[in-house]
């Protein structure tokens, strides 16, 4: 089962609570700019980075525009986490940066 949630929803979620983002752009994408709070785990490294994460947690999970963030879900999921993927990823991010 695939679990998205839109950006619109998110980012209210967001606003309101402390979440768990994960961003699994690169490095060279994720210091360009990402949502305030976000960890850093590329989807090149995810198969090790992972392990930093916990099967106690929910975690939501972004990348560019949806697609790797859609993959990472999928391996993620397969490894026991909870996780979200956002839809539509920084591309929609309606935010400031960091």
């Amino acid at each position: 089962m695939k679990t998205n949630i839109s950006m619109t929803d998110f980012f209210k979620k967001y606003q309101n609570e402390e979440l768990n983002l994960i961003d699994v752009r690169e490095a060279h994408e994720y210091q360009a700019g990402h949502a305030p709070g976000a960890r850093n785990i590329p989807l090149s490294t995810l198969e090790q980075g992972y392990k930093e994460l916990t099967s106690d947690q929910e975690y939501y999970i972004i990348c560019q525009g949806g697609g790797r963030s859609a993959s990472a879900c999928q391996f993620l999921k397969a490894q026991g986490l909870a996780v979200t993927n956002v839809e539509g990823g920084m591309n929609h991010w309606p935010g400031d940066v960091e």
